[in-house]
């Protein structure tokens, strides 16, 4: 599998465990939406999705939507955005400018 196709497979992944359904590899998520790293890796290859800490870390910082971010330790991960699930990822509501572009 080629490095690109692997990075958008795991991605994939991601999302659903951390956005949707965690349940499917039996990991639980806390109530901010964080994941230790550790037991994800374990959890997935359980599951039959291999990827280590590098590629993990390849497929947060290639996202082009910033999907996911780990803590500052980097011991935890979660979805930015997107989420079916109730999580709080502690951001806050603003009030938009007058003018607001979308690209």
């Amino acid at each position: 599998m080629s490095n690109e196709k692997q990075l958008l497979t795991v991605g994939k992944f991601l999302s659903l465990v951390l956005r949707h359904k965690p349940e499917t590899i039996g990991i639980q998520l806390d109530e901010n939406g964080w994941a230790d790293v550790e037991v994800l890796i374990e959890k997935a290859g359980i599951y039959g999705m291999f990827f280590d800490r590098e590629l993990l870390k390849e497929v947060v910082t290639t996202n082009s939507k910033k999907r996911f971010a780990f803590n500052d330790a980097m011991n935890k991960i979660r979805a930015s955005q997107g989420h079916s699930i109730t999580v709080d990822l502690g951001y806050s509501h603003q009030k938009p400018p007058e003018i607001l572009y979308h690209g």
